[in-house]
């Protein structure tokens, strides 16, 4: 028990003795690093109840936000190591974003193309096309 006021003390003495921007940049790097985490857990019970690795599309959001943020504070700290580790990793995430967004156009344009022909050939059920008219 001894060991808790010596510890409650030596962070009083850091918090008081620390600028507040490094407190917000430390908050910043906690977060992101929080945020960048949550990607591994998000795949983690994805794949456990598919029974099978995926990498679900939310995985991709929080490597992207997570990294900008980690690239932010890396930048504050000026560190090249880890600026050019997350400058890296951020053009991966956004080229997956960016394959997930076009496969998601591509599949809305042909959706909209095959209700555009059920509509000029005959009565479609509302299941298939939802603006569609019985």
């Amino acid at each position: 028990m001894d060991a808790f006021p010596a510890l409650a003390a030596k962070f009083h003495m850091w918090w008081s003795s620390t600028a507040t921007i490094e407190i917000i940049w430390l908050g910043i790097g906690l977060a992101a690093q929080l945020m960048f985490s949550m990607r591994f857990i998000v795949q983690w019970v994805a794949s456990e109840r598919a029974r099978q690795s995926i990498v679900p599309e939310v995985f991709w959001y929080f490597s992207f936000m997570g990294g900008a943020l980690l690239f932010a504070y890396a930048i504050y700290r000026m560190d090249p190591v880890f600026i050019l580790g997350q400058g890296m990793g951020l053009l991966i995430y956004a080229r997956n974003i960016d394959l997930i967004w076009q496969k998601k156009r591509h599949t809305t344009i042909l959706g909209e193309a095959t209700c555009n022909h059920r509509r000029n050939t005959g009565p479609v059920k509302r299941r298939h096309c939802a603006a569609a008219p019985e």
